[in-house]
Formats: C-alpha cells, structure tokens, sequence
C-alpha cells in the first residue's frame, strides 16, 4: 500500500513538473522562429553546401591557371636476363636500380577555356547564392503561415470558450427558472445539449491549437515534447496598409530583387560562357613542361676510378720485337693519361648528382579531329542554354502569376473581412435581444440556440478572414521587399 501511495506521489510531482516546464517555456517572436528556421531548415542546409560545392569548383578552376608539379620515385630488382641500365648490354647478373623524376607543365594559352570556365563558375556560385536565398525566403513563408496559424487556431478556441461560458450561464439561469416552475423542463433539456455541442467544440478547438502547434515546431525541426509557446504580436488589422500599387507594377519591382529571378538570370550568363568554354577546344594549346631525371644502378656500386683533373705522363713502353733482330725492342711513344684514384664504390647520392638531366621544352597542341566531339560538346552547351532560357521566362511568368493571386487574394480577403465584420456586428445585437426576450419568456429556447450558432460561425468567419487578410497583405509586402513581420 505505501509503494502504490509512493509510486502515485511521483507520477502527480512528475505531472507537476512538466506542467511547469510547460507553463514556463520561452515564448518566441516570429523573427526568432525564422532565424531558427532558417539554420535548421534541411533544403536550406542542402543550399549551403551547393554554394560551398561552387566555391571549390571556382577555386579548382582559378588554380588550374598554375603550374603543374609532380614527382616520383622508384626502386626495382631483376633477375635472369636483362639490360643492364648503365651500359644498355645483356646480363643476367641481379641488378637494382633507383631513381626519381619531376616533371612540370603550365598552359600559356587554350583558346581562353580558362578564363571563360572560372567565368562560367562564378555565374553559377552567385546562382547558387540566389538559390540559397529563395530557400531561405521559402521556409520563412512557410514559418510565418504555421505561425499565423496557430494564433488563428487560440482565436477560435478563444471563442469556443466564450461560447460555451455564455452557454453554462444561460444553462444555470435556466436551470434555476424550471426549479422555480417558471420554464418547461425541455428548455433545460435543449440547453444541456447544447452545452455538450459547445465543450465539443471546445475540445475540437483544443486539439486544433495543438495540431498547430505541432506542425511549427515540426517546420522548427524541434521535437514535440520539447517545451515549446509564441509570442502574440499586437496585430491591429486597422495598420495594414491599402495596396496602392497595381499588379504589373509589384511585378516589375519585385524581379529586380527576386531571388528565383536573379538566380534564373546568372545561370543563362554562366550557360553563355560554357559555350565558349566548349568552342575553345577547336584552338590549339601551347604549354611549356620540364622534367628533371636520375638513376642508380648496383652494377655500378663497385671499385672505379675517378680522375682529378691531373694528368700523369707515362714513359715509352715495350710492345715488340723486329722480325728478325730478336734484340731489337721496338717501344710505343710516351703518352698522357689522367690522374686521379681509386675509389671503392658509387654511391646512390652520387650515382644520382652525375646521372641528373634536366629538360624542358615548349609544345603546341593542335586539334584535328576527335570524332566530333567538340562539335557535340558545343551543341549540347547550346541546348543547356537554350533550357535555361526557358527556365528564366518560366520563373518570370511564376513570379508573375503569384503577385497576381496575391494580390487578387488580399482583394477579396479584405472584402470578406469587413463583411464577416458587419455581420458579427449585426447579430451581436441579433444574440442580445433575443437572450433578452428568452430571459422575458417572449422567445423560445430554439430561437436563441440559433442566434448562437449563427454568431460563433459568424466570429469564426471573422477571425478566419482577419488572418487571411493579414496573410495576403503580408505576402503583397513581401514581394515588395518588406521585412516579414506581423508587427
């Protein structure tokens, strides 16, 4: 018995604790669920990383402009017969040999490929910057409709909650008149009844706020448990400017800073210099190279003699006899031969300084014929353009067609609006005076659950127009380069 009195304590101190945490989370504005959209917002992320792909791809195509340098070494064994690397002979002796190599090569000039491919991806790293921009501009859009939403959705609720107090005190109020005799028992009846309708609709208005909710903070990326509640700004539909501007006019102010537009414009420019990247492939290429070269060989690594820069004056040596005269020695004339040592072995280091060879030289590449290729490359850069261009009246004629529906859309919003405003202001006055002659016992309890009904549609109307008015006002400003704000 007390384990079970413990283990409830917990679960009500639990339940306590999350209820604070819950009453206790940080509101947040708007303009922080944006900023915290914008960082954690996946196509935004997968923006980022197409614009640092560009940045490589530009710095790839700058550094291509240097130098080349590359270097190897090798080091080998042979055995049975093979040409021995220092006197290109045949031996079958084991013979190791090493060296290194280092070649170098810079292109002068290739018919500008280059220059016009770090052009072509500069167009494309500054498009891709425009497509970051749109992403982020998307998920702001989408952040400030889930925000809106929900504020709608604690309206509705809050109406539902007016309703349903008006409804539990007409109910009490009716309650005491039938104890009192003075009303029939059925208007009690009707009345429980609809109270029921009215905390339905409350729970329905509940679980709307929720599910609101919900979908913000999935749009957030933060999970559902997490404590989570936004700021109400003080939106007064009475600030919200009248559109002045006509739609063609939105248009043409709103393409020179659109980023979908931008980033559709830059691409044609960088399509254009692909095209010359490709025609330059028809000139030839002048590059200059250099290599530099040395080897070892153990066939070498042996006693060798190494002069000095001396010279030795050998006197006259015997090399016969005269035919004939046995006593007779014939001598070769004295002759010089160079000075120098023996020395025991040849070292890799030095095998390697006196073998070194270093050239260089200049070479042009003329091309004749590819199959076509290059042909091919230059038509399919001409379609790719061709499609861009496409893609750029396409998102003009987009462009167009969203100011378009927006601004058709706040026009209509405005007029449902203030008409949804007149009638709540109508049957306002309806609900009054027919409570007034039910609490009279002039009117029946049929005639004021119907003038109740027509008022809470008619409120939800209202707040529904209010909040799609604010939004289409707010997307016209929008594509007017205003800051999305609901202030």
């Amino acid at each position: 018995m007390h384990k079970i009195i413990s283990f409830v304590c917990i679960l009500i101190l639990a339940g306590s604790i999350t209820e604070v945490k819950a009453q206790n989370a940080e509101k947040w504005s708007l303009k922080e669920c944006i900023d915290y959209a914008q960082k954690n917002n996946l196509n935004v992320q997968r923006a980022h990383l197409n614009v640092e792909n560009s940045q490589v791809d530009l710095h790839q195509s700058q550094y291509n402009r240097l130098p080349t340098l590359n270097g190897s070494v090798f080091n080998s064994y042979r055995w049975g017969r093979s040409i021995d690397p220092t006197t290109n002979l045949f031996t079958t002796q084991r013979i190791n040999s090493n060296g290194f190599t280092g070649t170098s090569q810079v292109i002068l000039f290739n018919g500008f490929q280059q220059i016009n491919n770090i052009k072509a991806n500069k167009a494309r790293l500054e498009s891709d910057a425009y497509a970051l921009e749109k992403a982020i501009n998307d998920v702001s859009l989408n952040v400030v409709s889930a925000y809106i939403q929900v504020i709608f959705a604690r309206e509705l609720l809050e109406n539902a909650r007016i309703r349903n107090n008006s409804t539990r005190a007409q109910l009490d109020n009716t309650k005491r008149r039938v104890d009192a005799g003075s009303l029939p028992i059925t208007n009690l009846l009707d009345l429980q009844s609809q109270f029921a309708t009215t905390e339905s609709e409350v729970v329905r208005a509940e679980n709307d706020v929720a599910l609101s909710m919900l979908q913000l903070k999935q749009l957030l990326m933060i999970p559902g448990e997490v404590p989570f509640d936004i700021q109400v700004p003080d939106m007064n539909i009475d600030n919200l400017d009248m559109i002045t501007e006509k739609p063609e006019d939105i248009f043409v102010q709103s393409r020179r800073f659109m980023p979908e537009v931008k980033s559709a414009e830059v691409a044609l420019e960088g399509a254009e210099y692909n095209i010359k990247v490709a025609k330059g492939a028809h000139i030839p290429t002048v590059g200059v190279q250099g290599q530099i070269f040395s080897n070892y060989a153990n066939t070498l690594d042996r006693q060798r003699f190494v002069a000095d820069g001396s010279t030795i004056q050998l006197p006259p040596e015997p090399i016969g006899f005269i035919e004939g005269q046995p006593n007779t020695t014939v001598f070769a004339f004295g002759r010089t031969v160079p000075g120098g040592e023996i020395i025991d072995g040849y070292p890799v280091i030095e095998q390697w300084k006196d073998n070194l060879s270093i050239s260089a030289g200049l070479n042009v590449s003329i091309p004749l014929f590819n199959g076509f290729r290059t042909r091919n490359n230059i038509q399919l850069a001409k379609i790719q353009r061709d499609r861009i261009k496409i893609n750029v009246e396409e998102t003009n004629n987009q462009l167009r067609q969203l100011i378009e529906t927006a601004y058709t859309d706040a026009q209509a919003s405005s007029k449902a609006y203030y008409a949804a405003e007149k009638q709540v202001e109508a049957l306002v006055e309806t609900l009054r005076a027919i409570e007034r002659s039910y609490n009279l016992g002039a009117s029946n309890i049929v005639d004021y659950q119907v003038a109740s009904d027509n008022l809470f549609r008619a409120k939800s109307d209202l707040t529904r127009a209010k909040f799609d008015y604010i939004f289409k006002m707010k997307i016209i400003d929008f594509y007017l380069g205003n800051p999305l704000t609901l202030d």
